[in-house]
């Protein structure tokens, strides 16, 4: 059988990357997207590093908060590589402001980047799995989609979002093959995490019963596990990865 192929959204990223890595090394053609100007403005480094690493990942360009232009990066990836069997919507911005300053732009760059791309995608994927028999939609949604963040009135609705779109299309895909589900992770030892000021971050871990961030790596595990064909029995789950920060 030829390898299943896998689209990660906003590949380039922290999380993302773990997720291009570990899918490649699991066997799958992976491809990602990304817009520039948001998502990965050191793009020929990033592909350097990955080729380095023994990672071959094909990047198109997309932004994903325009329907057209998922739609023909969907169309030029389905052509040049293949029908996509897996789906992760991993695309995601954060431009934190308390409400009685949030401006529109804030909100609705937030909300298109992080919930229309999953509608966005998915809508342009979904169809294809659904004639073939198969298909894995994981949505990388947030801790602070689940119980909120001071400041992040966008981000936290943005990624409860996801999940409300989860339980609703996981219904219409499961008795043709196709699997919908979601992963909330807390705090990643990405890059950006990582350049929070120290005192900060020492707080944040504090909060954190594991007593440390997570590993990128680590919610890169649960994708690959929800991707395999042996996860089809699981659909409209919510996977928390918060080390104990919040059970519910």
């Amino acid at each position: 059988m030829s390898k299943r192929i896998a689209l990660v959204t906003g590949g380039p990223g922290g999380i993302g990357s773990a997720i291009c890595t570990t899918l490649s090394r699991k066997g799958y053609q992976v491809v990602a997207t990304c817009a520039p100007v948001f998502e990965c403005p050191n793009l020929d480094q990033w592909k350097q590093d990955m080729h380095d690493a023994g990672v071959d990942i094909k990047v198109y360009e997309a932004d994903v908060a325009d329907f057209e232009s998922c739609k023909q990066a969907v169309e030029k990836i389905e052509s040049e590589v293949g029908p996509i069997d897996v789906l992760v919507n991993c695309a995601g911005i954060t431009r934190d402001s308390v409400l009685k300053k949030m401006t529109p732009q804030q909100w609705n760059e937030v909300l298109g980047v992080n919930l229309d791309s999953v509608f966005n995608m998915t809508r342009n994927i979904f169809p294809g799995m659904v004639d073939r028999g198969f298909g894995r939609v994981i949505n990388i949604s947030s801790i602070n989609g689940r119980k909120g963040q001071f400041g992040q009135a966008n981000y936290s609705a943005a990624k409860a979002g996801m999940h409300g779109f989860t339980m609703a299309v996981a219904q219409e895909g499961i008795r043709k093959g196709v699997t919908v589900n979601t992963i909330s992770p807390g705090y990643v030892a990405t890059e950006m995490v990582k350049k929070i000021r120290e005192e900060v971050l020492q707080t944040i871990i504090a909060q954190i019963p594991a007593g440390r961030l997570a590993e990128p790596s680590e919610i890169a595990h649960v994708v690959a596990f929800l991707a395999s064909e042996e996860s089809g029995f699981i659909t409209g789950a919510n996977i928390d990865i918060n080390g104990g920060q919040f059970i519910h």
